[in-house]
């Protein structure tokens, strides 16, 4: 009889699942060795062994059933957003490093996980904290992935070598097959669903627009949906499955209209329509054709510029003749203080402001992305990777 894991209380488990359940990826090919000098690379700076630090390195004992790369990371991503998972197999075991944006996120999901089984009586979790303090992956594939560049190629990784340490699972895969972790509280989760929830929510502030405009950052939004007995949630869908997971990675616990939202994986496949005329028509819309996706075109440059709300935003497709102050006081006008402002030097097209705060930024953001700045110009709003210097 096959147990989940409750990520609500590590401690325990779940009800056994039901022989219906099928996930995709279940009986998947086994985790091989990783060539780490063709997919992975290590950042120079180590820490001392023990230490803690924002990477975990994972070890999976008595590991009967096959533990995939989104299994890891619907277990960790229950306590921070995970920003690259790397596997691989060393002395005929299964490891893992994991990354999280800082050390008490890391520290918080070793306290909780380090022991549990992610199935009853087996797949142990053994974690210390990495002697890496950062990780470096060059392609997006079944072992290793950074959610923070879903741009990376796949690199020709996904095949299982030859010589697999995990056993052959055929036979104990003929009953019941391991099932994919269920998000906390969720029945019927679909793997390849592209729905986030979104809680904590300004109520009298966050509309459908606002959503779509600052997760629209991170991916292709298609539809966006304020939940009717539950304002301060709301269902955002993506046109692709991996642009959830930037978007977690990038969006969970920032500050949105005074309040720290959550972002974390939605039970949903879909973002339903409503019925014309319903209650739920004004909290619903469908982005599907929007002119505003960043990411229409396959390779765009866009994908390079996905960076993490900060307090300076860039700012493109200004004409020539709009000057400093009018962008200033478009940007005052939305409710924030203008620390800094610089035009690029090589292109007036272009330009850098800082507000006074992350928070400020966002609210900026929202409020003046694709705002017609002349007759012919609708200016264009991002995340800055650098502030201004």
């Amino acid at each position: 009889m096959l147990l989940l894991l409750n990520l609500n209380n590590p401690g325990s488990l779940l009800t056994p699942l039901t022989g219906g359940a099928s996930p995709s990826q279940a009986g998947a090919s086994s985790p091989s060795v990783l060539d780490s000098s063709a997919s992975m690379s290590p950042s120079q700076q180590n820490v001392p062994p023990g230490c803690p630090n924002s990477v975990l390195r994972i070890i999976i004992e008595n590991m009967i059933y096959p533990i995939t790369l989104d299994v890891l990371h619907q277990i960790f991503s229950k306590y921070g957003s995970v920003l690259r998972i790397v596997t691989f197999s060393k002395n005929r075991q299964f490891h893992a490093l994991i990354q999280y944006p800082d050390t008490l996120t890391a520290t918080t999901a070793k306290a909780a996980l380090d022991g549990q089984n992610i199935y009853n009586g087996c797949c142990t979790l053994r974690i210390d904290f990495s002697k890496l303090s950062n990780l470096t992956v060059k392609f997006n594939n079944e072992k290793t992935r950074d959610y923070t560049r879903p741009d990376l190629p796949s690199g020709g990784e996904g095949e299982v070598s030859g010589s697999s340490n995990v056993p052959d699972l055929s036979a104990a895969l003929a009953g019941i097959p391991p099932a994919l972790l269920q998000t906390p509280g969720a029945t019927g989760t679909t793997a390849q669903g592209a729905v986030v929830l979104v809680s904590n929510l300004n109520e009298k502030m966050t509309t459908p627009h606002a959503l779509f405009i600052l997760f629209g950052v991170y991916g292709d939004v298609v539809r966006v949906k304020i939940l009717y007995n539950k304002r301060d949630s709301a269902l955002v869908q993506f046109k692709e499955p991996q642009q959830i997971h930037t978007a977690i990675a990038n969006l969970n616990g920032v500050t949105l209209y005074g309040k720290k939202i959550h972002v974390t994986l939605s039970k949903h496949s879909t973002v339903q329509m409503p019925q014309a005329g319903s209650n739920e028509d004004a909290l619903t819309e469908d982005y599907a054709n929007s002119p505003l996706h960043r990411f229409k075109k396959p390779g765009s440059k866009n994908y390079q510029n996905i960076f993490p709300p900060s307090s300076t935003l860039h700012l493109s497709n200004i004409p020539e003749v709009v000057d400093e102050d009018y962008i200033k006081t478009l940007f005052v006008s939305a409710g924030g203080t203008v620390v800094n402002f610089r035009f690029f030097h090589n292109d007036r097209r272009m330009a850098l402001i800082q507000m006074g705060s992350t928070e400020e930024a966002t609210a900026g953001l929202i409020a003046m992305h694709n705002y017609k700045i002349s007759e012919t110009n609708h200016l264009r709003v991002s995340f800055s990777k650098n502030p201004i210097s």
